[in-house]
C-alpha cells in the first residue's frame, strides 16, 4: 500500500433516495492511493448505487466527492474516465455484435495519423491486453461468441487499458475460473503497486482477506462498519452485513432419496456434450461440478430441449420422453434456472408479476382472457413465500437487487410445478443472506420430493449441498462421487481428466 495518507478518493456523506424509497443515508468511503478496498454488504444494501453515483450514472441527493483532495461531480462515465475513475460492472453490457478490439475500444477509438478508426493498432493492442490477462481469444471474435467468463475477461482488460487511477470491480471473478481469478489477482498487485485504488465489491469472503487492506460494510443504506481487513473475520463481517449470526453456512436437509426421477443416457452435442449421463431421485441434490468449459451448462441445455443433439434418451420415472423443446420439458414438469438471470431468465423491462408468471401463463387464460386476479394472487404468494424485497407487483425487474432478481427466476419455474429443478450457479452474484434462502428452499424442495440438480463452480458450495456429485471434463462425465466421497482434491482430479 501506499505511504502518503492523502486520499485518493474522498466520499462523505451521501444520501440518495428514488422517489419515497431512501436507498442511501450518509454514505462515505475514503480509498487511498494503492490500496484495494473492500465495499461489502447484502444486495440492496446500497453499494452498487453509491458507485453508480460516483460514476455520474446517479445524481446524489447530498454529500460530497472527492480526487486527490479536489471536489468532483461527474455528469457521465465517459467523464468520470476522463478524471481516470473507471468500473466494471457486475452486470455486463457488452455490445454483442461487434467484436472484441471495438468492445475494448467503445468511445475511445484509436486513430491513424490521417484521423481514421485504426483498426490494425486497436487489434494489436487488444491482443496484447488479453494475452496479459491469459485470455485465448482473438480480438476479431464476436462478443456473442465468447462466454460469460471470457466477457468478464475483455471487460476487466478494458478497465484496466485505459490507465485509471481509481477502478472500481463490482463482483469481477462471478463468472470466472480459479485460474482467472489468480491472473486478476496478479494484476490487482500490479496496479496496486503503481499506486492505483481499487474498490473491491465481492461476496466472496476468501478473495477479500487474501486482495483488500480494508473494509467498509454497508446495511440498509449506511455504513455499519469500516476498517483494515485484519480488524475482521468471515463472523464478524457476516454479522455486520446481515445484523445477525448466520450459523452452518450450508445447511444440508437430510430427507429419504426416493424413487428415481430423472435418467439421462447417452447424450451428444456437436462440440460440446459426448456420451454424457446422469439420474436424480426424489429427495436428492445432485451437484454437476467442473471447470468452467466443461460442459455442464450446454448438457442441461440438451435435456431441456435448448440444444440440439445427435443422440441420447431422457427418462422420466422410467419411462422414455421425447424432449424436442422446452415445452415438451416444462409438459414433463421439469424446470431449469439458467446461469445468466439477465440475458435468458427475465424480462428486464417487465414487472415483477410478469416476469412469476411468464412461464404459465395459460393456467391463468380462461376464454382467450386473462385472468389477471388469479394472475396476481400466484404472484403474491411466491413475492411472500420466497421473500422477494420489491416495491410492489408492478416494479420492474431491472430495478431489483441481485439476490431479489434471481428469487423472481426461482418463482417463475416455482410457479410450473416442477418436480425436477435444474439449477445453474443459482447463487452467483448474490449475498450471503439471499444465498442461505436459497440453501433453504433447496431443502423445502427436496423435502417435498423433488429432484434437483445443481450446478456450482463454487467448490464449497457444490460439497456442502450435494447428495451426489457427478464431475464433467470436455463435454463428458468422467466420474461421479458419494457424500462421503467429497474432497475438493478428488473433484479437481475428476474435472482436470478427459479419457477420449
Amino acid at each position: 500500500m501506499a505511504d502518503s495518507a492523502t486520499p485518493l478518493l474522498h466520499i462523505s456523506g451521501v444520501w440518495k433516495s428514488f422517489g419515497a424509497v431512501e436507498v442511501l443515508r450518509g454514505v462515505g468511503l475514503t480509498l487511498l492511493a494503492g490500496q484495494v478496498h473492500a465495499l461489502m454488504g447484502e444486495n440492496g444494501a446500497g453499494k452498487s448505487t453509491l458507485m453508480r453515483i460516483l460514476m455520474g450514472i446517479h445524481h446524489a441527493d447530498g454529500g460530497t466527492i472527492e480526487l486527490d483532495g479536489q471536489r468532483v461531480e461527474f455528469r457521465s462515465p465517459r467523464e468520470a474516465l476522463q478524471h481516470g475513475v473507471a468500473m466494471i460492472h457486475q452486470e455486463l453490457n457488452p455490445v454483442l455484435d461487434q467484436p472484441v478490439f471495438e468492445n475494448l475500444f467503445l468511445g475511445r477509438e484509436l486513430r491513424t495519423r490521417a484521423g481514421l478508426i485504426d483498426k490494425r493498432g486497436m487489434c494489436a493492442e487488444a491482443r496484447r491486453l488479453l494475452d496479459q490477462l491469459g485470455l485465448s481469444v482473438q480480438p476479431t471474435r464476436l462478443m456473442r461468441s465468447l462466454s460469460v467468463a471470457q466477457r468478464q475477461l475483455v471487460e476487466i482488460a478494458k478497465a484496466i487499458s485505459v490507465g485509471a487511477r481509481v477502478i472500481v470491480m463490482d463482483e469481477p471473478t462471478s463468472a470466472i475460473t480459479e485460474a482467472e481469478v489468480e491472473t486478476l489477482f496478479r494484476e490487482i498487485r500490479r496496479l496496486r503497486e503503481r499506486g492505483v485504488g481499487i474498490v473491491y465489491i465481492s461476496h466472496k469472503m476468501e478473495e477479500i482477506f487474501r486482495i483488500c487492506d480494508a473494509i467498509t460494510v454497508m446495511r440498509d443504506g449506511t455504513v455499519v462498519a469500516d476498517g483494515a481487513a485484519d480488524e475482521f473475520d468471515r463472523a464478524k463481517l457476516i454479522t455486520h452485513m446481515v445484523g445477525r449470526e448466520l450459523s452452518d453456512a450450508f445447511p444440508k436437509s437430510e430427507v429419504p432419496i426416493g424413487a428415481e426421477m430423472l435418467r439421462v443416457e447417452g447424450v451428444s452435442s456437436a462440440g460440446h456434450v459426448a456420451d454424457a449421463g446422469i439420474r436424480v431421485h426424489a429427495g436428492e441434490i445432485v451437484g454437476l461440478a467442473g471447470l468452467v468449459g466443461a460442459g455442464r451448462s450446454e448438457f442441461m441445455e440438451c435435456i431441456f430441449g435448448l440444444r440440439a443433439t445427435q443422440s441420447g434418451r431422457v427418462f422420466v420415472r422410467s419411462v422414455e420422453v421425447p424432449i424436442r423443446n422446452p415445452r415438451d420439458a416444462i409438459r414433463h414438469r421439469i424446470a431449469f434456472i439458467t446461469e445468466d438471470r439477465k440475458m435468458t431468465g427475465l424480462n428486464l423491462a417487465g414487472s415483477v408479476q410478469d416476469n412469476i408468471t411468464a412461464a404459465t401463463l395459460p393456467q391463468f387464460a380462461r376464454g382467450g382472457l386473462l385472468r389477471v386476479r388469479a394472475q396476481r394472487e400466484a404472484a403474491v404468494r411466491f413475492v411472500e413465500r420466497l421473500r422477494i424485497r420489491c416495491a410492489g407487483l408492478g416494479q420492474a425487474v431491472r430495478l431489483l437487487s441481485g439476490g431479489n432478481q434471481q428469487k423472481v427466476v426461482l418463482a417463475k419455474w416455482l410457479l410450473s410445478g416442477p418436480e425436477i429443478i435444474i439449477l445453474d450457479e443459482p447463487t452467483r452474484g448474490i449475498d450471503v443472506g439471499a444465498k442461505r434462502e436459497i440453501y433453504l428452499l433447496l431443502g423445502e424442495l427436496v423435502s417435498q420430493g423433488k429432484a434437483v440438480i445443481l450446478i456450482s463452480s463454487e467448490m464449497p458450495e457444490v460439497m456442502g449441498l450435494s447428495d451426489r456429485i457427478v464431475v464433467m471434463a470436455q463435454g463428458r462425465v468422467t466420474g461421479e462421487l458419494a457424500r462421503p466421497e467429497f474432497s475438493q482434491e478428488q473433484i479437481m482430479h475428476l474435472a482436470a481428466t478427459f479419457e477420449g
